[in-house]
């Protein structure tokens, strides 16, 4: 499994706005399992299924006004 942690811009406390969900919907749509989280997300998945992932987060994200999205990859555990 790996794990991805992410943030969707621009952040407003509280609304995470269409840009946020959208990038979530996408990461579960994918079969990914996502932990919303205030400032940022953690989503796991196996590791075939991570790049149609990212490139399903990263369409969503953007098409729904986001400005900017951080990535970080890792297996889980490390």
């Amino acid at each position: 499994m790996l794990q991805l942690e992410f943030t969707v811009e621009p952040f407003v406390e509280g609304l995470p706005g269409p840009h946020v969900t959208a990038a979530v919907e996408a990461a579960e749509a994918v079969g990914g399992t996502v932990e919303f989280g205030p400032f940022g997300s953690i989503c796991s998945a196996p590791v075939d299924s991570m790049p149609e992932l990212v490139a399903a987060l990263v369409r969503a994200a953007f098409a729904n006004g986001a400005t900017h999205v951080t990535m970080h990859v890792a297996r889980s555990g490390s």
